[in-house]
């Protein structure tokens, strides 16, 4: 599906108060990525994080590693207000991180459940790669393409999830890949309703291109009763680290 930046930010925006309570695979992830980046380095000079939102994989970073130096960026500007609250100091850089000037001399490039929002992964990591001091790790998480399948089962809405093997590709000729994990995970809820609230309250529902009437509500809700005997959603996280060659 197409891409829509500002609804991306929009949608980011109103769900922040609600997020971290709703984001509970999105914490498992950010602490897992920090778990598996201490294996290779916990001490890094200079730190780029994209996507920060509402500081969970920075309060995991500021509390198992050391830095000098801490950027974070993120879409929504008011995503700084959370930082300030983990970090004494840092760089706030807003705005679109596929267009933004990145600093230089990054020695850790860490995102948690962003980069599957981006419209190209590989542009996007040819354009960081001027701005990695040599041996810089790059730490991430996004989906996989069984991510969010009921949804797409049913709505056709669904991101152009890439496989793990597919971002291992990508960055093979630039990157030693040190470590790459794939899993699925399952949420229980008590109706559709529910679902659709979840995903609202973890800003995906800008997945929509459009707002759903009662009538769109009603039939998704339908829909999901009739076709699925439990009340889940299926996410599909990777788990990526790899090298600057």
């Amino acid at each position: 599906m197409q891409i829509n930046t500002q609804l991306i930010k929009n949608s980011f925006e109103k769900s922040m108060e609600k997020y971290n309570e709703n984001a509970i695979i999105q914490k498992d992830l950010a602490e897992k990525l920090v778990n598996h980046i201490a294996d290779f380095s916990f001490e890094f000079d200079t730190i780029f994080e994209i996507g920060c939102g509402t500081g969970i994989l920075t309060r995991n970073i500021q509390e198992k590693f050391k830095f000098k130096k801490y950027y974070a960026n993120d879409l929504v500007e008011k995503s700084k207000n959370y930082i300030n609250k983990i970090l004494p100091e840092f760089v706030f850089i807003h705005g679109n991180a596929q267009k933004i000037t990145p600093p230089g001399n990054i020695d850790l490039l860490v995102s948690n459940a962003v980069f599957q929002w981006f419209y190209n992964l590989d542009n996007f990591i040819n354009y960081y790669k001027p701005y990695l001091n040599k041996n810089c790790i790059l730490g991430f998480t996004t989906f996989g393409k069984e991510n969010f399948a009921e949804i797409n089962d049913i709505t056709g809405l669904s991101l152009n999830y890439l496989s793990k093997e597919q971002i291992e590709d990508i960055l093979k000729p630039s990157f030693e890949v040190l470590y790459s994990f794939e899993y699925k995970d399952k949420l229980n809820f008590n109706s559709p309703l529910e679902i659709l609230a979840h995903m609202k309250n973890t800003g995906v529902n800008s997945l929509k291109t459009k707002n759903w009437s009662v009538k769109d509500i009603k039939a998704f809700c339908e829909n999901y009763l009739n076709k699925y005997n439990s009340l889940t959603l299926t996410y599909n996280p990777i788990i990526i680290i790899a090298k600057f060659k």
